[in-house]
C-alpha cells in the first residue's frame, strides 16, 4: 500500500499542489454543519464521504490539468483524542474514523492519479488545542504520546507522510516531529503565525524550526507556514534558515485569528491576488514544493496558485 514514502515527489522539486480550506468550504460553500471543524465526522455516512470525494476531486483535477503532483491531506485536521471526544467518538470509533480516512485517500489516488500527477498521501495531524491559540503547551514528551497512536494508524494504514498542520507552539511540533520518527514516517510541521510574523508564543519562526530541529536530530523533513495571509509573514522570512521551509498554505485574508474567529461571513480574499503573492514567494524562495491553501480559500485559489505558478516557472 505504501508507495511514495521513501521517494516523496515535492522532495524532488515542485510546484506540488494540495487542497484549499477544507473545512472553511465545507461550512461557508457546502451549509454544512461543522462541529468543532471536524471534517472526519461526514466519514461517519456514504453522503457525507461522497461530499468529501467531490472536494478532493474538485482539488485533483486542478493538479492534473497542471500536470503537477498533488498531496492528498487526509480530513483528519480535528481526529485526535480531544476533539474525538467533544464529538462523542469512544477510542476505538476515533481510531476507525483515522483508518477509513487514509482508505479514502488511498480510493482517490487509485481513481485520479496520472504518470504526470504522482499523489501523495499525508496524514493530517492538527494541534490538541484551537488552531488559533495554543492554551496549555504541552512538554514535548506529552504532545508525543498525545498524538503518538493517531500517526500509528496512518503509518499502518500506508500513508506517505504525517503533516502537522497549524501548529503553534515548539514543544508540540517536536512531539509531533518525535512520534513520527519513531514510527519511521517522515513528517513536516506546519506552523501558523500572527499578523507579526511570530507563532501565537510569540516565538519566531526562525526560533521556531532551529528548536525543533535541534531537539529532534533534523528530523522534520521539511517545514511549512499556514493559516495567514502572506503579508503577515513575507517580511520575516530572511536568512539562511528559509531552505528548511518547503511548502505554504496561507489565506486570502488579511484578517488576525482573531478577527477570523468571530467572523461570520467568510473572508475569500482574492484569489488572482492569492496567485499573484505565491508567485512573488516561489521567486524568492524556489526550494518551496508544496502549495495549497488554508482558511477561507477554495478551488478558484488553487486555480490561480496553479497558474501563477505556470507562469513564475
Amino acid at each position: 500500500m505504501v508507495k511514495y514514502r521513501n521517494r516523496l515527489p515535492q522532495l524532488a522539486g515542485g510546484p506540488i499542489l494540495t487542497d484549499g480550506g477544507l473545512e472553511t468550504t465545507l461550512v461557508f460553500h457546502n451549509g454544512i454543519d461543522l462541529p468543532f471543524f471536524a471534517a472526519f465526522d461526514l466519514l461517519k455516512d456514504e453522503a457525507g464521504t461522497e461530499t468529501l470525494r467531490d472536494y478532493y476531486r474538485l482539488h485533483a483535477n486542478i493538479a492534473l490539468k497542471a500536470g503537477t503532483g498533488f498531496i492528498l491531506e487526509s480530513p483528519t485536521w480535528r481526529a485526535s483524542p480531544d476533539w474525538g471526544t467533544k464529538l462523542g467518538y469512544s477510542p476505538n470509533a476515533l481510531d476507525a474514523a483515522n483508518r477509513v480516512a487514509i482508505r479514502l485517500m488511498h480510493e482517490l489516488r487509485d481513481e485520479l492519479e496520472s504518470e504526470r500527477s504522482p499523489m501523495v498521501i499525508s496524514g493530517c495531524i492538527g494541534p490538541r488545542g484551537d488552531g488559533y491559540d495554543p492554551g496549555r503547551v504541552m512538554n514535548a514528551e506529552e504532545a508525543a504520546d498525545y498524538h503518538a497512536p493517531q500517526i500509528r494508524i496512518y503509518a499502518e494504514e500506508g500513508a506517505d507522510l504525517i503533516t502537522a498542520i497549524t501548529m503553534t507552539n515548539i514543544p508540540e511540533a517536536t512531539g509531533v516531529a518525535r512520534a513520527a520518527a519513531a514510527a519511521g514516517m517522515p513528517v513536516a510541521i506546519s506552523f501558523t503565525v500572527e499578523t507579526d510574523g511570530r507563532l501565537p508564543t510569540g516565538d519566531s519562526l526562525k526560533d521556531a524550526i532551529a528548536a525543533v530541529d535541534a531537539a529532534t536530530n533534523n528530523a522534520p523533513i521539511y517545514y511549512m507556514i499556514n493559516c495567514a495571509h502572506p503579508d503577515h509573514f513575507a517580511g520575516a522570512l530572511d536568512g539562511g534558515w528559509t531552505k528548511r521551509l518547503g511548502g505554504i498554505r496561507a489565506n486570502a485574508s488579511r484578517c488576525s485569528h482573531a478577527e477570523l474567529d468571530e467572523a461570520t461571513e467568510l473572508d475569500a480574499g482574492n484569489p488572482q491576488e492569492l496567485g499573484r503573492l505565491y508567485a512573488g514567494l516561489y521567486a524568492r524562495f524556489p526550494h518551496l514544493a508544496v502549495l495549497g491553501g488554508c482558511c477561507g480559500t477554495d478551488h478558484r485559489h488553487i486555480e490561480e496558485i496553479a497558474r501563477a505558478m505556470k507562469v513564475a516557472a
